[in-house]
């Protein structure tokens, strides 16, 4: 373990009017729970401590106050603001910054952000799968990155985005086109409930190589599982079975086809991850 690269914590940004909305998104119910609850457990997964973003009129709503918090420490408004603010409050902490509006989310996603990162970096972002444009609010942000906010908040920034655009920030294809769409209006949330229902759980029948074999102790297994693509199954798997390989070290066939980690699965699909040949 290298003692120099800085700790990550997690930041739900949860500071919005919500004015699109016209009710406060992180109250939004999702399957039995709070967008905002739903974001700090998924985080709550993968870094040791995570955090919920507020101004100072939030710390009373009974949606936020029973997480950990920080409150804008900063002057301006917005996602800048509240990634500022946890850059002064914990200032050798990288950050996992994710919106508190993101349904789609999920393991896979953040866990595959979370192996990209580079600590000697600025900050390490999503590509958007509909526009090619960086996403700020589902990113790593290290804490070199707060002199550097700093500087361009002075010179009259405010947008992430227009921030990642400038310092040349590397970004990753999303696994899942859909993993960052978030949700700001009444007919979205609506269409995200209606998505996220329709995936009832499937039965899928997975075999094992090699490697993964040995670390699944068996060949084959059948599974009950909500996973939509190959990406989320894996992400899932990985967890169960505690495999060390890597998604970028596997291809996946699906139905005995090579297959492409988007893929919609399907109940009966048969799905094999193939690891690396030995001996090249």
């Amino acid at each position: 373990m290298n003692l120099d690269v800085p700790p990550i914590y997690g930041l739900i940004l949860a500071g919005g009017s919500s004015s699109r909305m016209h009710r406060d998104k992180a109250a939004l119910k999702y399957q039995g729970s709070s967008q905002l609850d739903r974001a700090y457990e998924l985080a709550s997964r993968h870094v040791p401590e995570v955090f919920v973003s507020v101004r100072a009129n939030q710390t009373l709503d009974p949606v936020r106050s029973h997480r950990p918090m920080i409150v804008d420490s900063v002057a301006g408004e917005g996602p800048i603001a509240g990634i500022r603010s946890a850059l002064a409050a914990y200032p050798t902490v990288a950050w996992l910054v994710l919106a508190c509006d993101l349904p789609f989310l999920s393991d896979a996603a953040v866990e595959y952000l979370l192996r990209a990162r580079d600590p000697a970096g600025i900050v390490i972002a999503y590509r958007s799968a509909h526009d090619d444009l960086p996403e700020p609010l589902c990113a790593i942000w290290e804490p070199a990155a707060a002199a550097m906010l700093a500087e361009y908040q002075a010179g009259g920034g405010h947008c992430p985005r227009k921030f990642l655009i400038g310092v040349g920030a590397p970004l990753l294809q999303p696994l899942d086109r859909r993993a960052l769409d978030n949700v700001n209006t009444p007919e979205e949330y609506a269409q995200a409930i209606m998505a996220l229902e329709s995936e009832s759980p499937m039965q899928l029948q997975i075999r094992y190589y090699a490697l993964m074999r040995e670390q699944a102790g068996r060949s084959e297994e059948s599974i009950e599982t909500s996973a939509p693509t190959p990406a989320e199954l894996y992400a899932e798997l990985k967890s169960r079975h505690a495999f060390t390989l890597a998604p970028e070290q596997l291809k996946v066939a699906v139905n005995t086809e090579f297959s492409d980690w988007s893929r919609k699965l399907k109940h009966g699909d048969a799905v094999v991850f193939i690891p690396p040949v030995a001996g090249g």
